[in-house]
This record gives structure tokens, sequence and C-alpha cells, in this order.
């Protein structure tokens, strides 16, 4: 399970998280669902370890995110929005430079599973600069998943693909559902209706709302996601 709790991150005088405290449950799927800029990316940086809270409490499967540290690490993956694929390699070589620095046993089956998996055999031996940025994002996202991650982070996996490329995506995030507790940033509300077990709407730093699609739906008296999206982030230009 993750617990945040009150947690606060300001860059010089704007307060990009105001308190924020919400708890995500062992193997469920979590969306996150804000417009640019109401806090997102900055929370995940911080879960994922990348980025200091000014203040706060986070534990992940009960390690302290302040105080056991490495041990959370151990635990986590995260792809994020500006992948992190090495552009020179090929896409088999990307997985197998993350294979041999987390030495991950039996590489070769769990690689090649996952260029399956993520319709990637026809590119492996191209190199990722060449790619297009849908098949970019698919090896970001199988780069994330290759070692075996308790808790996985997912920052916008989908932010600019077409439909074929978003669809695709999409079977592979289901498939990693109830295998690894998930936490995915979007802000594509058909994007949460397909994947998401639980939602936390988030506006200016501040989590407005926690539940599922009609648990929300019913607190905020909305018809559907969207109405009760916009009535909750009204505020936000």
């Amino acid at each position: 399970m993750i617990k945040i709790e009150n947690v606060v991150k300001s860059y010089g005088k704007v307060k990009a998280l105001k308190g924020v405290s919400l708890e995500v449950q062992d193997g469920e799927c979590f969306a996150l669902l804000g417009l640019n800029g109401a806090g997102k990316t900055t929370l995940l940086n911080i879960l994922s370890t990348s980025l200091n809270m000014d203040s706060g409490k986070v534990t992940m499967n009960g390690f302290d995110l302040t105080t056991e540290r490495e041990n959370v690490r151990k635990i986590i993956n995260i792809s994020p929005q500006e992948t992190a694929v090495a552009k020179n390699l090929t896409v088999k070589e990307n997985f197998e430079l993350i294979a041999d620095l987390y030495k991950i046993v039996d590489k070769e089956e769990k690689i090649a599973n996952l260029i399956g998996e993520y319709a990637l055999a026809e590119k492996e031996n191209t190199l990722a600069k060449k790619l297009s940025g849908g098949q970019m994002r698919r090896v970001s996202v199988a780069l994330s998943q290759l070692t075996e991650p308790k808790i996985l982070f997912l920052d916008e996996p989908t932010l600019g693909l077409d439909v074929k490329a978003r669809n695709i995506l999409w079977k592979s995030i289901r498939k990693m559902k109830n295998k690894m507790t998930i936490i995915l940033t979007t802000h594509y509300l058909d994007e949460v209706e397909s994947l998401a077990d639980r939602v936390g709407i988030i506006s200016r730093g501040e989590v407005k709302v926690v539940g599922t699609i009609k648990e929300i739906e019913e607190m905020s008296n909305s018809k559907s996601l969207e109405e009760a999206f916009l009535k909750l982030t009204g505020d936000e230009e």
C-alpha cells in the first residue's frame, strides 16, 4: 500500500503541492487526473525518489520514503513523461542494458516476452532514435516493467499518441493490473475510464476527491466523469 500524508512541495513562491493526502491499495491501478500544471508529475517525481518533498510523509509497502529510500527504490520503477530510452542503442540493447544493470535472472526470456507483448519484435534491432513516438513510448513502459517492480509509476504514458498506439499500451497496462500497484497520471478521461480502479482528481496542487468513477459522480452530483472533472477543476484556466 502507498500512504501519502500531507505532502507539500514548493518551487520558490509557487506551491505545487498543498498538503496532498491519499492512499493507494495493493494491486490497484490508481489514476491521478488533472489539467497540465495541477501537480501530477511533481507528486510522481516525489514518489519515485527523484524529487524531495518539503514536508509530509510517504510510506510504500511499509518503507518510509524519507528514511528508507534505498528500500523504496528496490520495489519501484517509473516510465517518465520524458522517456529515458537510450536513443543510440537498439530496442533490444536498451532492454539488455537495464537487465544487466539490475542483474535480472533469465533476462533473455523476459526481454523476448516483453518485446513480443509490446509489439516491438520487428523493431528490436532498430536504433531507438529511429522509432516513432508510439514505439518509443512502448519501449519506455516495457523497460519499466522489466525489473518486475511491486509499484509502477506511469506518467502520462499515452501523451501525444494516436488511437492505435494508445490501444496497444492500454492492453499492456491491463495485463499488469493486479500483478503490481500502478499509479497512472493522465488528463485523458477515456484512459481513466478504461484502466483505473480508482481515481484521484487533483487541481492546483490539491486532491479534490478520491474514489471509483461512480463514487466521484455521486459525490459531485454529476452524470459523468467529465462533468465531475469540470466541476472540480472549474477554477482553473
